[in-house]
């Protein structure tokens, strides 16, 4: 059952395909805003998908982030969330993102709860 207060955690290394530069946001080798916001995406999504129907999941909807500090190559980035919000599909997500004990990025992150097939069919009859 989907409550306020879940909590999730993913890292990942920084990868030369994971920086600025490979992504194509920047021009500098270091860990890219993208990057960081698909870490925090994912973070969310896992975080709730066990409590969901085998027919649903969740869209990303909506993010307002800070990328706050730059971390290079091989840097651990670790992204956590909390569920905050509940309003019937919508949900609302604290995320922060790490390197070591430095905060890297925040911001809140909103999904949608979305039946699978009646989504891919609006999607493929557009």
């Amino acid at each position: 059952m989907l409550e306020t207060g879940i909590k999730g955690q993913q890292s990942e290394v920084v990868t030369k395909e994971k920086t600025a530069m490979e992504m194509g946001s920047g021009t500098l080798p270091v860990y890219a805003t993208p990057a960081m916001i698909a870490l925090m995406e994912k973070t969310a999504m896992l975080s709730v998908a066990p409590m969901l129907a085998e027919d649903e999941a969740t869209v990303g909807t909506r993010l307002e982030i800070s990328h706050l500090a730059a971390c290079g190559l091989d840097a651990q980035v670790r992204c956590e969330s909390t569920l905050t919000e509940i309003d019937r599909k919508r949900l609302v997500f604290e995320v922060q993102a790490f390197e070591g004990e430095t905060l890297i990025g925040k911001g809140v992150h909103e999904r949608f709860i979305i039946n699978t097939v009646k989504f891919m069919d609006k999607v493929n009859n557009r």
